[in-house]
């Protein structure tokens, strides 16, 4: 029934969504944080669905952080564990659904095992092109724009850019994943208001979206909740209202 409501021509193009509140959904229920992260999972697969249902172009999920290699090794064991499962048990559905599977960050500091299976979905999923779902994996906004200042500058030492040449336009283009349109739409599970090194680049006029519900209760019901909210919003980038509008004046 929530579905109608939505307007079809206002679909985000791109969601970005931070997953967050496993660990506390646990602790609530006296379970283990691991366990939380199970149940995590189970939030991502449905999400995957629902975002691929709705008519949403790209999803970007923010999966392990850089910060996130400080955790317990257990955990983190654990987390690099549910990927490679994920991966592994959702490459099928994926496939059947046309879903362009890509990651960014400083993958090479991945354990080998789960860089293989990274490589390998993206590799045989290349040519999809109904949906694209991103995974940030030992990712972190600031490590990626530093990652494309050090790109730049070895250009710029080979005499290939110029600094009378940078631009907006042309250091985007040195970020991991220059060709996926920046967000529509950020949200962010378990009641926090951060975004945590994030897409810190892209987000710059991405409207955000927070929610009480915890990770691992999070649906597809949530995501069209968040979708909802984010249609009455008015994007202006800048500009004024009545400029959207067809105003004449320009000035405010």
């Amino acid at each position: 029934m929530q579905e109608r409501r939505l307007r079809p021509e206002f679909i985000p193009r791109h969601v970005a969504i931070i997953m967050d509140g496993n660990g506390r959904w646990a602790e609530s229920r006296g379970r283990s944080r691991i366990e939380g992260h199970g149940e995590g999972l189970e939030a991502a697969r449905a999400v995957v669905r629902g975002a691929h249902e709705l008519g949403i172009r790209v999803l970007t999920l923010y999966a392990f952080s850089i910060e996130n290699w400080s955790r317990p090794k257990a955990e983190v064991d654990e987390l690099m564990r549910l990927l490679a499962h994920f991966l592994d048990a959702e490459l099928a559905e994926v496939m059947r659904n046309g879903i362009q599977v890509r990651a960014i960050g400083r993958l090479d500091k991945l354990p080998a095992a789960v860089a293989q299976r990274v490589r390998h979905a993206v590799e045989v999923t290349r040519d999809n092109r109904e949906m694209t779902l991103v995974f940030a994996l030992s990712y972190g906004g600031r490590a990626e724009i530093v990652d494309a200042a050090r790109k730049l500058l070895r250009d710029a030492e080979q005499g290939k850019i110029y600094p009378e040449q940078l631009d907006e336009k042309t250091f985007a283009a040195y970020l991991y994943a220059p060709e996926i349109p920046d967000p529509d739409l950020l949200i962010r599970t378990g009641n926090e208001l951060r975004v945590s090194n994030f897409l810190l680049w892209q987000i710059a006029y991405t409207e955000i979206y927070s929610t009480s519900v915890m990770w691992p209760d999070f649906r597809k019901s949530h995501l069209v909740d968040a979708i909802l909210d984010y249609q009455k919003r008015e994007r202006r980038f800048g500009l004024t209202g009545e400029q959207l509008r067809g105003g004449a004046d320009a000035g405010g």
